[in-house]
């Protein structure tokens, strides 16, 4: 899978952004590469980046999506590149600090909590980080059929 920042065709280039980019944006950029990649050239990034969490992995993993070859990104990398047709912003601090920057398109703000701040077993942790990736997969498909994509 190629993750360069070079659109491959004219599809439309989604970011979805969050503070950390290590969950809720990774999520929806995997959901939306699976569902509609044909549509959309799809990245995320985050404000304060701190690499993807281990759960995120194993919660995609678990509905067959493979996280091989994702990062987590700075917004900086995507500042006087390329124009975005869509900006989504998935929780309120990425909301509130996102700065508005030359090539950004459409900006949506779709708030989910964020999995990575549950507290404690493993599985409570784990029964967060599904109940956002299902969340985030409904968002996901809704979204596509306002597109009339599905």
């Amino acid at each position: 899978m190629s993750r360069s920042m070079e659109p491959t065709t004219s599809r439309v280039r989604v970011l979805f952004l969050c503070t950390g980019n290590s969950a809720r944006s990774q999520m929806a950029e995997a959901y939306l590469r699976k569902y509609a990649g044909d549509f959309y050239d799809v990245y995320s990034a985050g404000l304060e980046p701190k690499g993807i969490n281990p759960l995120t992995v194993l919660v995609l993993e678990e509905v067959g999506i493979s996280m091989d070859g994702y990062t987590s990104k700075p917004l900086s990398q995507f500042l006087g590149g390329p124009h975005f047709g869509y900006m989504i912003t998935l929780c309120g601090d990425a909301e509130e600090r996102c700065p508005v920057f030359p090539g950004m398109g459409t900006r949506l703000h779709w708030p989910f909590d964020d999995p990575a701040a549950i507290a404690g077993t493993l599985e409570e942790r784990l029964a967060g980080f599904r109940q956002v990736r299902g969340q985030i997969d409904t968002k996901i498909l809704a979204w596509l059929r306002e597109q009339d994509l599905l």
